[in-house]
């Protein structure tokens, strides 16, 4: 049996949400999805000043975000019950014009900017020309979804899915609008209940603020 990355398993006895994770992992499986529009000056300029694409610039935001989180890397031990993973990699995807088709890519999340961007920009060139679901082989289990819909200025966007709704968070970002010399663009979370309440999603975007804004 294949080995699974590191996790930490949660002690539901003394865990304050143990019943709202059982709760809406059994009785009512619901998630949620909410968007809010976030400042990307410092990364729209740090990406104009030194050549890179904005892209990466903002997944690296995203995922240090997810990674300081616990609510943002749950997932179910194989003994059951609840874990947390110890770090949660990226699927992102990539746009194919030509044939107005996309494909997933995975990389591995690094803290270190400089060391990400690296990674990211070696994995579209590897795997960015792959066409299909997926470009990459090998994705782990520890990751979280991520994509960008640089056509739209979108108010709202919610990702469905059937049967229960994913642990992880799926974040989907639009594009990115001046006004008065400072650019914004919209972030929607789409994630399960059970993760995440409200309080911990809006948290999710107080520290993505913070991690753009330190560009």
């Amino acid at each position: 049996m294949e080995q699974l990355p590191a996790y930490r398993k949660i002690d539901l006895d003394t865990w304050p949400r143990r019943e709202h994770f059982h709760y809406y992992r059994s009785v009512i499986k619901c998630g949620y999805s909410l968007t809010a529009r976030v400042d990307v000056t410092a990364a729209v300029e740090l990406a104009r000043r030194e050549h890179k694409r904005f892209y990466g610039c903002f997944l690296y935001a995203a995922a240090k975000t997810v990674n300081s989180m616990d609510t943002m890397r749950m997932m179910v031990p194989p003994e059951g019950g609840a874990g947390v993973w110890e770090v949660s990699n990226l699927n992102f995807t990539v746009f194919h014009p030509e044939d107005e088709t996309f494909t997933d890519l995975w990389m591995e999340y690094h803290p270190a900017f400089e060391t990400f961007y690296r990674e990211f920009v070696r994995v579209v060139e590897t795997y960015g020309d792959c066409r299909g679901i997926k470009g990459r082989p090998g994705q782990p289990a520890n990751f979280f979804c991520i994509s960008c819909l640089p056509w739209l200025d979108f108010t709202g966007c919610t990702t469905h899915s059937v049967g229960e709704p994913a642990l992880f968070p799926v974040i989907d970002f639009g594009k990115y609008m001046e006004q008065g010399g400072r650019y914004t663009l919209p972030v929607s979370v789409t994630i399960s209940h059970a993760a995440a309440d409200g309080y911990h999603t809006s948290l999710f975007f107080k520290k993505l603020q913070e991690n753009l804004d330190a560009f």
